[in-house]
């Protein structure tokens, strides 16, 4: 199959983490994939190596998707295929702490970063996906979207934020044969979380029904399914990975 015959994946965040995994799983399906990322060179390498073993074309742009500009550069690598049949918009960032001690600039970068940035990414694809009349768009939520979460008041607006986000592009879209989802995961063993102390895990655990954490698999397990043809009679969806914390 000619790289122009397979299907195209646009994913921000890509090269650590949920990113990474939701990266290898679409790669499986030997799709082309244009990974962004935000500056880690060694780690969006490596996943641009482990992607390509598993048969995918992997492009890797980094930028700020807060940026719309960086945004613009993003689609352009991914129009030498031709199409964009999937949107993963993954990247997001945290700067928490209590809202008497949060700075102004660390609400505005989070906002900034984990809703506009979604924002960004979503006008650039519908408009690809409206012409194309096909699109699979998978946004990154959080159990704390849904919840709310001390200490993060910035995080969980930003989050709530991309529910509403999804919730209205699949309104509009729907028509068009372009489907719109949120994943909200709970607490997932990444980077992000392995700096938590011993204790603070197992607070984390006693709070979550199924007793553990989860995995980035566990998201990209859903993110694949909700990129393909099986799930084409599903939008507006937000669907938890989570252990029941949120149900």
């Amino acid at each position: 199959m000619s790289d122009n015959n397979k299907k195209t994946a646009v994913i921000t965040g890509g090269s650590r983490g949920i990113g990474r995994a939701i990266c290898l799983k679409l790669a499986e399906e030997e799709m082309n994939l244009v990974i962004n990322y935000a500056g880690n060179h060694e780690a969006a390498a490596q996943t641009k190596e482990e992607c390509e073993k598993l048969g995918a074309n992997v492009v890797l742009i980094q930028g700020d998707v807060s940026r719309m500009k960086d945004c613009e550069a993003l689609f352009e690598a991914a129009a030498q295929f031709g199409r964009v049949d999937i949107l993963v918009n993954n990247a997001g960032i945290t700067r928490d702490n209590l809202i008497i001690r949060m700075s102004e600039e660390d609400f505005d970068r989070v906002i900034d970063v984990n809703l506009k940035g979604v924002w960004n990414c979503l006008k650039l694809a519908a408009r690809i996906m409206i012409k194309q009349r096909y699109g699979r768009i998978i946004n990154l939520s959080s159990v704390v979207g849904v919840t709310g979460n001390a200490g993060q008041t910035n995080y969980a607006a930003g989050k709530a934020g991309v529910i509403g986000l999804t919730k209205s592009l699949a309104r509009e879209l729907a028509a068009r044969g372009v489907t719109v989802n949120a994943i909200a995961p709970g607490y997932i063993d990444t980077d992000m979380t392995a700096c938590l102390s011993d204790e603070i895990r197992e607070i984390i655990k006693s709070s979550i029904p199924m007793r553990h954490t989860g995995s980035s698999e566990d998201v990209a397990f859903l993110a694949a399914f909700l990129a393909s043809d099986r799930a084409g009679y599903i939008t507006g969806q937000v669907v938890h990975v989570d252990g029941g914390m949120a149900m």
